[in-house]
């Protein structure tokens, strides 16, 4: 993607990319190479830095539908203290690696994609602004639109603040590991400094804040690589304990909750789940990657841990069944299934109840672009 292009941001960001697989992509002199990148755009003027702080509206559009976010600084301590709600564990090594960027960068050049509960309020101010031209208008060879308005105006950045400042929560939709790491570059800063304030840059981290009723999140689909030594026949009979199983002429797409769909040897089947085979109120239990993981992946195929068990696979939505049906036809895979997807309401009580969302139960589209804004945390 960044071959002859030397704009790229990936040459910040992946910064590994500019080395040969010799050189270990977290090593110091990596890091390094992705500073002098991102100066180098600055010294060419491809990347302007604000005379002063604002705040930015970032639209994406893609299939028909936008969402529009505001991109700020938010609160390390708010994030420290459970303001801002999680639905993940991160993994330390991770964190360490997304920590050490920004420190060697001086700069955090990847947004956290967040969300908050709709408020009237808000809209209103979002609709005023995007009634201009944006100030940045693309669309990306995905095809999403990207749209950037900087807002510069004092009086919508009061009235930002104001309305922000009311909402009891924000909730993190995408970027555990960069909101963790931006906690782990604060506490370094804090222990280099014993006169530390609690106003320094380091003290916050780039956030887009989404509201919940434009956030899509499409289906997470599985796909398994045997039958851990049963039949087609057995999976199916066994299946119907928790499920009612009927076939289908069709790749099932499930139109609802608690429905999914099975193929195995070029057939498709419908699989809904039976009353009583799991708890409705559960805020995880009642999500549909738990409830096929609980009564029939677990169980008949002996995979307990799907993070790192290597018989199981997870195929993005944005692939969809054909994907699926591609991947079990090729004899790479013996059975795939369907899933409907992950509602936001869902995650959002999920993180309102601390607790952990399934894996690989959410993925988000679009996506957010890095390098649209970027916080240096140097004067």
């Amino acid at each position: 993607m960044a071959q002859g292009n030397p704009l790229s941001f990936l040459h910040v960001n992946k910064s590994e990319i500019d080395f040969d697989d010799s050189v270990n992509p977290y090593s110091r002199e990596v890091y390094l190479r992705g500073r002098d990148n991102l100066q180098r755009l600055i010294d060419q003027g491809v990347m302007v830095r604000d005379s002063e702080p604002r705040f930015y509206l970032y639209r994406l559009t893609w299939r028909g539908r936008s969402q529009t976010g505001l991109m700020a600084l938010t609160s390390v301590a708010e994030y420290d203290a459970g303001k801002i709600k999680k639905h993940e564990h991160t993994h330390p090594e991770k964190v360490s690696d997304r920590a050490d960027h920004i420190m060697y960068l001086e700069a955090q050049v990847g947004p956290v994609f967040s969300a908050f509960r709709h408020d009237p309020g808000i809209e209103e101010i979002f609709n005023a602004v995007a009634t201009r031209p944006p100030d940045i208008n693309f669309e990306a060879d995905d095809s999403v639109t990207h749209q950037l308005w900087v807002i510069s105006d004092r009086g919508e950045i009061d009235a930002l603040v104001t309305a922000f400042a009311r909402l009891p929560w924000l909730y993190i939709a995408d970027g555990h590991h960069r909101s963790q790491s931006a906690s782990e570059v604060c506490r370094r800063f804090r222990e280099k400094n014993p006169d530390h304030t609690g106003e320094a840059t380091s003290d916050y981290f780039l956030n887009v804040l989404f509201p919940d009723r434009e956030l899509r999140i499409l289906p997470y689909n599985r796909v398994v690589k045997d039958l851990n030594g049963l039949t087609p026949e057995q999976v199916l009979e066994r299946a119907g304990r928790y499920f009612t199983v009927s076939g289908s002429e069709s790749p099932v797409e499930p139109d609802r909750a608690h429905v999914f769909g099975l193929y195995c040897e070029g057939r498709w089947y419908r699989l809904e789940s039976k009353p009583g085979s799991f708890d409705p109120d559960h805020p995880t239990k009642s999500i549909d990657a738990s409830i096929l993981a609980d009564n029939l992946i677990a169980p008949l195929f002996g995979i307990t841990d799907p993070k790192t068990d290597k018989r199981i696979d997870f195929i993005g939505g944005i692939r969809g069944t054909t994907e699926l049906v591609k991947l079990v036809d090729s004899g790479e895979y013996e059975i795939a299934f369907s899933l409907r997807s992950t509602s936001i309401e869902q995650l959002l009580k999920v993180a309102d109840a601390a607790e952990v969302m399934p894996p690989k139960s959410t993925w988000f589209e679009p996506k957010l672009r890095d390098g649209m804004v970027v916080n240096l945390l140097s004067d």
